[in-house]
């Protein structure tokens, strides 16, 4: 959730703002969020009106949609906005934290893959002003955990293509908890501030298969290569490609979607 202590994510603007480089290849190859997930957002939520932070192409909002909520997007990035807007969500182009709310208030706030390019402070205080007595916050994940084998070839082929990454393998195969811990200081934040209940954390398991297809069509969609040309990401998916025709060509993908719920106390 962030490169290190001293650079939050937040801070990296240039690679949050790098997802929009193929929006479409983003919409079709990032997955969707457990049908428990939707219910969940839908049950603690106190009417249907939903503020989707970080909206990206609109994969969540689209399954919100479905489910029977009225969502507006807000997305920092033009190319993300007009790509959701071109699936039928209304999105207001523009960072959270600089984001007028012109007095509108909210059921819920949601964000999906997203909250941690959010300035926690300045993004807590804002979804404290746009919810409406007993609204719900809820930031959750995605959180992907191939085979071994193709996701030690992920780190072979990001050695090759950036040597000077710092890369911790252990983390890495670990990241369900990093973004686990992510979770809960956000919960912590939340309560901190004054106004919210007791944080629920979020996990959901869930696995699908996955064909090679499909997996090296996702790959490039990881924060780490969206600023990476074509050329550049060739030798990661040729390693990638090849550690999936080893396991003949599919694999099982595990998946753990990871979240915080936060309500904001309702007015005695």
């Amino acid at each position: 959730m962030t490169a290190s202590g001293s650079n939050p994510a937040h801070r990296q603007r240039q690679m949050a703002e790098s997802f929009g480089a193929d929006a479409d290849r983003y919409d079709r190859a990032r997955m969707a969020y457990p049908d428990e997930l939707i219910a969940r957002v839908q049950e603690l939520s106190p009417g249907p009106e939903v503020l989707d932070v970080g909206c990206g192409t609109g994969i969540e909002a689209r399954q919100l949609q479905a489910a029977g909520a009225s969502v507006l997007g807000i997305e920092p990035d033009a190319r993300m906005a007009a790509y959701a807007r071109s699936r039928g969500l209304v999105v207001e182009e523009s960072r959270f934290e600089d984001w007028d709310a012109a007095g509108r208030t909210f059921d819920a706030v949601v964000s999906a893959q997203a909250w941690h390019w959010v300035d926690p402070a300045a993004g807590a205080a804002k979804v404290r002003d746009v919810l409406r007595p007993g609204g719900l916050f809820a930031a959750f994940w995605n959180v992907y955990a191939p085979p071994a084998p193709v996701g030690d070839a992920l780190l072979d082929g990001l050695r090759t293509v950036m040597p000077d990454l710092p890369l911790d393998p252990a983390a890495m195969k670990q990241a369900d908890k990093t973004y686990e811990e992510g979770a809960r200081q956000v919960g912590e934040r939340f309560v901190g501030l004054g106004g919210f209940a007791e944080p629920e954390p979020w996990r959901f398991s869930w696995s699908r298969d996955v064909s090679r297809a499909e997996w090296l069509d996702f790959v490039p969609t990881q924060g780490l290569l969206t600023r990476l040309s074509p050329e550049q990401c060739a030798p990661v998916l040729e390693v990638v490609g090849a550690a999936i025709d080893d396991l003949g060509g599919r694999f099982t993908l595990n998946t753990v979607t990871v979240g915080i719920a936060v309500p904001l106390r309702r007015v005695p």
